[in-house]
């Protein structure tokens, strides 16, 4: 089978890997097998020492306490100590497939769009108004709090520093933190949690079925879809005996273990408590159906509740829109972004003042080309767009801009002013509390160039 036939095989959904040519193909071909043996050997490592953190608060244990004791306390701890001072929580949400920014954060006075958008282009009047000539889709009205109290900004132009249409290898540059040909196979979130140091059981989430490939590497964050389903599973009635018998097993012993494995055994009861707290379904307390009103709807649960969250990561595909993008009437833009708008603007609302320690990212792999095509969407293209909301932002529209015009556009796309690590960088130290140089450990190789997007 040859190397493009992998590709096709592995990715079919993106018809790309063709015109990649054999350079962006093998890269590729090696960034997969890369972040397929991390993980085996992460996995290994994991079940090697018995019942790991990840393992063991993830849920589906059905075994005796005899049993349990018996891995456990042969187990080697990595999760972090107890009672840490956080400075707040980043998230990330990861638009998949690959968002058209210019239905987004949309140029208004930029005399080519409608040029080359003449169906689909999203007209000035209907827009949200910014800064610089850019107003926002009008689907994420709800969000016109935050942008009044200058707590939302996004960037035009971000892009990866190669130019890729390959959904795999634009994620994967993004949630590595590097560049394609880049040696570092951890996540980026990984290596911003080493820097952070100790914290709770739940200072590193992925909220959904899937770990995020940012956060892969040594940290273990803990994955969850919902509070009430992350518990020790086991007969009814016994696991609150469970946890008092290996209370009264760890307490008083002078080792990590002692006060470090008590803290992990009794997450899971803290998840309980928190699922069973007086709180209404999502939607009845105002989010949106579906995957991302529900996985935000837990991360408030555990901010309001003081759990330590420190990053956490969500997934959200459907962005792929090569076909019906639509216009403000209708569509697979209004009606992807109505969702976005309202879970992300009741989100904050639920927070209340915990959103002053609370930053969202939102971001894709890529933007769309400029030019529609023939099914009223747009292709794979290079520059996207990256919005940041809530604690500690600078309102407005940061980074460069230079324009739709020809001269600019870099093969028909969006060009790359903005590097993705710029952005991110500057979240993490205004958010996180880490220093330039953390920053860099994070981002290996990278300077960052500061975007004005932190307060």
């Amino acid at each position: 089978m040859s190397r493009s036939d992998q590709l096709a095989s592995l990715h079919p959904d993106c018809p790309d890997w063709q015109k990649l040519g054999p350079t962006a193909e093998d890269a590729a071909l090696r960034a997969q097998a890369a972040a397929v043996t991390a993980d085996a050997e992460d996995r290994e490592e994991q079940w090697s020492h018995g019942f790991t953190r990840r393992r063991l608060l993830a849920g589906g244990l059905g075994v005796g306490v005899a049993a349990m004791t018996s891995q456990l306390v042969t187990t080697r701890i990595s999760w972090a100590a107890p009672n840490a001072s956080p400075t707040g929580t980043l998230i990330v949400v990861f638009l998949r497939g690959g968002m058209d920014g210019l239905s987004v954060l949309v140029p208004a006075d930029d005399p080519q769009l409608l040029k080359a958008r003449p169906g689909i282009a999203v007209r000035a009047g209907s827009l949200i108004n910014l800064q610089r000539g850019f107003g926002l889709h009008p689907s994420l009205a709800p969000l016109q709090p935050l942008i009044t109290a200058g707590r939302f900004a996004a960037v035009p132009a971000v892009s990866t520093p190669d130019l890729t249409r390959s959904h795999f290898q634009a994620q994967d540059c993004l949630e590595r933190g590097g560049a394609a040909r880049s040696s570092v196979q951890s996540g980026w979130l990984d290596r911003v949690l080493q820097q952070l140091g100790p914290g709770t059981t739940f200072r590193g989430l992925g909220i959904g079925a899937r770990m995020s490939r940012s956060l892969l590497g040594s940290s273990n964050p803990i994955m969850l879809t919902s509070l009430k389903d992350f518990s020790v599973k086991g007969i009814d009635g016994v696991a609150p005996q469970t946890l008092a018998a290996l209370t009264t097993l760890y307490t008083g012993l002078d080792h990590p273990l002692g006060v470090q494995g008590l803290d992990a055994l009794q997450a899971s009861a803290k998840a309980q408590a928190y699922s069973k707290q007086e709180q209404k379904p999502a939607k009845e307390r105002g989010y949106p159906d579906g995957e991302l009103g529900n996985s935000l709807a837990t991360l408030a649960q555990l901010i309001k509740a003081k759990a330590g969250v420190r990053v956490a990561t969500i997934d959200l595909g459907g962005w792929d829109m090569h076909t019906d993008i639509g216009t403000v009437e209708g569509g697979d833009m209004t009606n992807s972004l109505k969702t976005v708008g309202a879970a992300l603007a009741t989100f904050a609302a639920e927070l209340g003042p915990d959103l002053d320690s609370t930053t969202v990212v939102t971001m894709s792999e890529f933007g769309r080309r400029v030019e529609q095509n023939a099914n009223n969407g747009a292709d794979h293209g290079h520059g996207g767009v990256t919005m940041i909301l809530g604690g500690g932002v600078k309102g407005g529209v940061h980074g460069r801009w230079e324009g739709l015009a020809p001269s600019v556009l870099d093969l028909g796309d969006v060009p790359g002013t903005n590097d993705y690590r710029d952005v991110l960088s500057e979240v993490v130290m205004g958010r996180l509390g880490l220093s330039a140089a953390q920053a860099t450990k994070v981002f290996p190789g990278w300077k960052p160039t500061p975007l004005g997007i932190m307060s």
